[in-house]
């Protein structure tokens, strides 16, 4: 018998910004800092809170996608890179800056 893990895990916690110190009130699906961008590597499956890295998770690039943006974030501890949609609060400045950051756009 094969166990199916849970894909998505709804999780309601509010959390102080660990790279700005922005307080942040989360709604279930809140998965980054809306004024930053910034994010911690805290699951393997959204809102599972399972990983144990707990590395700070740095927005690398955006792209457009359906009327929103796609950030791609990258650990810094343990280089893992995971994709999330942008939410309505997020930072349109901060979203604009990183999706026109060379280093990625150009594989470094």
């Amino acid at each position: 018998m094969i166990l199916q893990m849970k894909k998505f895990t709804k999780t309601v916690e509010d959390f102080v910004c660990a790279h700005c110190g922005a307080t942040v009130m989360g709604n279930g699906y809140t998965n980054h800092c809306p004024k930053c961008l910034w994010s911690r590597h805290v699951d393997n499956n959204p809102g599972d809170r399972a990983a144990i890295c707990g590395g700070m998770m740095e927005p690398i690039s955006a792209e457009p996608d359906r009327g929103g943006y796609i950030i791609t974030h990258k650990c810094q501890k343990c280089g893992k890179t995971i994709r999330q949609h942008t939410s309505e609060n997020d930072d349109i400045d901060e979203i604009v800056k990183i999706s026109s950051n060379p280093d990625f756009i150009f594989g470094k």
